[in-house]
């Protein structure tokens, strides 16, 4: 019996759990969200071409569409790996402005 805590425990893991799935849907999300704005152009841009329409970027656009896309999977580990906590607890220590110094003292005037 060492092993139930009773209705607290069990409440804390429920609302704990509940946490992390809500984490991880707001993670596919944003991913989502970010494949689609990234992508879209290129399929767009395909499609002009595929359909021989008149309208085209021209070939700057295409590479800018084409780096944007490929910036997106660059993007993408750091996107987990920023919602991972023991990660984000050392990325924050690596960044200079964010760590925990001591106040100077202020000099009144009088």
């Amino acid at each position: 019996m060492a092993g139930h805590g009773g209705p607290a425990a069990s409440s804390a893991a429920q609302t704990q759990s509940k946490q992390i799935q809500a984490k991880i849907v707001k993670t596919m999300i944003l991913v989502s969200l970010l494949y689609i704005v990234v992508w879209t152009p290129g399929f767009i841009h395909f499609l002009f071409s595929f359909l021989h329409t008149r309208v085209m970027i021209g070939e700057a656009g295409y590479y800018v569409i084409l780096v944007v896309g490929y910036l997106y999977i660059c993007a993408n580990p750091f996107i987990y790996a920023t919602n991972f906590d023991p990660v984000k607890s050392v990325l924050v220590r690596l960044i200079p402005w964010k760590r925990n110094t001591q106040p100077h003292e202020s000099m009144e005037m009088g």
